[in-house]
């Protein structure tokens, strides 16, 4: 019996061995995983498209916050208010510069008068013809086009009438860039988010393209594309101001909205030392590699220097982000700004005029030093910016100001024209856009 076993279980013995075999040799029994399926690269018709990329273009951020009482968003005077210190009312508000009412067909009575007694009156970005008059201007002073500025904290489900505000705004916009044939490009401002609410930005991205067919080259010949893709900017990565979402949050996020397709190019908003880490920059070696992920850098040098210190600052920084970004083949976009002001929004009389305009001489100061430097396009902040007093459009001069209470607002210097800011950053465009004749002489008017 105990033959007959051993007889019997020889075979099987040797039916496993055989078996076990074949597995450990890779048989029929465990083939081979299926290579990844390679995922084909988005590739967009630009029949049509008008502005196919961001090189050799001057562009302007567009902030289209305010509000005015009286008008269809029901936000009050919304962003030229002030709750520090009651509201909107002489003595009290957000903006240091009071836009030049002139032109404006819907004007809306404020709470402030001017020294003859009659009141002074101000616009909502909320109506369209509002938003299509600042697009004339810049068409007629030949700036190409703006950044439609989307603050991720005002667009949440959480604030729909924030929400509805910034997508009638960009609405207005996106009709009168096309009537103007202005180049308009969405950029998403990260100040004040959560981790949570970086990530909302996708769903939010893809909701504007589903609700405005944004890619759609009949309907807006003019969103400006960027190496062959649509082009979104996100900004505020890498700052060191104890920001609640991290260099991490936004890698995921532009990894998402790009995706294995390759769908959109990106613009990335960073500090202005974001290259060396250091000052404003957080200390990660992850902003540069997410930096090398996107198309295009674009630094914010806003209070990074003024007139004196501009050459000693910005000298050494543009030709080493410049020589950084060719290296790693990104595009460089360096900022401009025609001065500083932000007084009343921080209830500081030292702070009026903190980088003074000087009739333009800082603003050119910046451009030549930029073209010299070797950049290719420019970005201005801001085209309606007068909280910080950035803004290049028109606003009041010096001598035709409302009365403040204590305080003041500060215009434009009385030997210019309201739109002398406008017509200087036109300038630039022309330059940049391979005219001749430009130089470091801010251009006579």
């Amino acid at each position: 019996m105990k033959k007959l076993t051993t007889v019997l279980l020889m075979p099987l013995l040797l039916a496993i061995t055989c078996c076990s075999k074949k597995t450990q040799s890779g048989g029929d029994n465990n083939p081979p995983p299926n290579p990844p399926q390679e995922v084909e690269e988005a590739v967009y018709d630009e029949t049509g498209c008008l502005y196919t990329s961001y090189r050799n273009l001057v562009m302007a951020g567009y902030q289209g916050w305010f509000a005015a009482e009286g008008d269809e968003s029901n936000r009050g005077w919304y962003h030229f208010q002030n709750g520090s210190c009651g509201g909107f009312k002489p003595g009290c508000s957000a903006v240091d510069f009071w836009p030049d009412m002139t032109e404006y067909t819907k004007k809306y009575p404020s709470p402030f008068s001017f020294a003859n007694g009659s009141n002074a009156p101000l616009y909502s970005p909320y109506d369209e013809e509002s938003v299509d008059l600042h697009f004339k201007w810049m068409k007629d002073y030949g700036i190409d086009g703006v950044f439609m500025q989307r603050f991720v904290v005002e667009i949440k489900e959480s604030n729909p009438s924030g929400k509805r505000h910034f997508n009638k705004v960009l609405e207005n916009a996106l009709k009168a860039a096309e009537k103007y044939q202005r180049a308009i490009c969405v950029m998403y401002d990260l100040s004040g988010c959560s981790a949570a609410d970086v990530a909302y930005l996708e769903k939010d991205w893809n909701e504007l393209q589903s609700l405005f067919s944004l890619f759609d080259n009949k309907k807006h010949p003019t969103y400006i594309r960027h190496n062959g893709k649509p082009l979104l900017s996100i900004w505020g990565v890498g700052f060191n101001d104890n920001r609640q979402y991290s260099i991490a949050d936004a890698d995921a996020l532009i990894s998402k909205l790009k995706g294995p397709e390759k769908k959109i190019s990106v613009m990335l908003g960073v500090p202005y030392y974001w290259r060396t880490l250091s000052k404003d920059t957080e200390s990660s070696s992850a902003l540069h590699t997410l930096a090398k992920k996107c198309d295009i850098i674009m630094p914010w040098a806003v209070g990074r220097y003024n007139n004196d210190s501009y050459n000693n600052v910005a000298g050494g920084e543009l030709a080493g982000d410049i020589q950084w970004c060719q290296a790693n083949k990104l595009d460089y976009v360096p900022l401009v700004f025609p001065g500083f002001s932000w007084g009343n929004l921080k209830n500081d009389v030292n702070a009026y005029n903190s980088i003074p305009r000087l009739k333009g001489d800082f603003l050119w100061k910046q451009v030549a030093g930029a073209k010299i430097s070797g950049a290719k396009s420019l970005y201005v902040a801001m085209f309606d910016e007068i909280d910080e007093g950035t803004g290049i459009y028109k606003c009041a001069k010096e001598d035709a100001l409302p009365l403040h209470g204590d305080k003041k607002f500060v215009g434009i210097e009385n030997e210019l024209a309201s739109d002398y800011y406008l017509w200087l950053t036109g300038q630039a465009g022309k330059w940049f856009r391979g005219e001749s004749g430009f130089s470091a002489t801010k251009p006579a008017r």
